[in-house]
């Protein structure tokens, strides 16, 4: 008779848990959650290829530039792509809103695509990716960063050069 004692607490308590699936429900405040990819700060330095545990990350040559893709099936959400990131292109949420059914699987991918462009000094084709943080004796602003946006890299660093000319 004592489980009828136990019973009427827990009814008179309520719920411990989440309402999740019919209600909202708290996140964490450094939940790392669903990717977010950015292709405008990219330098395409693929380190986030490199590190990623799951293999979920995989950049692919196209006609059209650098495809970016993150599969959220595979990724395990550990943040090392956003960790070695050297430009915060990649950072992780708090949407942890990634529940789906079998045959969305293929739905649940991050895309982004670096463009490739012709160099506007020389006109060789170059990815209009942002120039590397090296070429700055200093962390680059904004402005310094589209003005070397539309080189090659080789011509990247003459222009680097010739902006550091006192």
């Amino acid at each position: 008779m004592r489980y009828l004692g136990v019973l009427m607490r827990n009814l008179a308590a309520g719920p411990a848990t989440e309402p999740f699936p019919f209600g909202e429900a708290a996140t964490p405040k450094r939940l790392r959650g669903r990717v977010c990819y950015d292709p405008l700060p990219c330098t395409a330095c693929r380190s986030c290829e490199q590190v990623c545990s799951g293999g979920a990350i995989r950049f692919d040559r196209t006609a059209e530039g650098l495809q970016f893709m993150l599969w959220h099936d595979t990724c395990a959400f550990c943040g090392l792509c956003a960790f070695y990131c050297p430009t915060d292109a990649i950072r992780l949420t708090q949407d942890w809103h990634l529940a789906h059914t079998e045959d969305r699987k293929f739905a649940m991918v991050e895309t982004g695509l670096i463009p490739t462009i012709a160099c506007a000094e020389c006109g060789t084709a170059a990815l209009a990716t942002a120039p590397a943080a090296d070429l700055f004796g200093h962390p680059p602003t904004p402005d310094e960063l589209e003005r070397l946006r539309p080189y090659c890299p080789r011509c990247r660093r003459k222009k680097a050069a010739e902006g550091r000319r006192p």
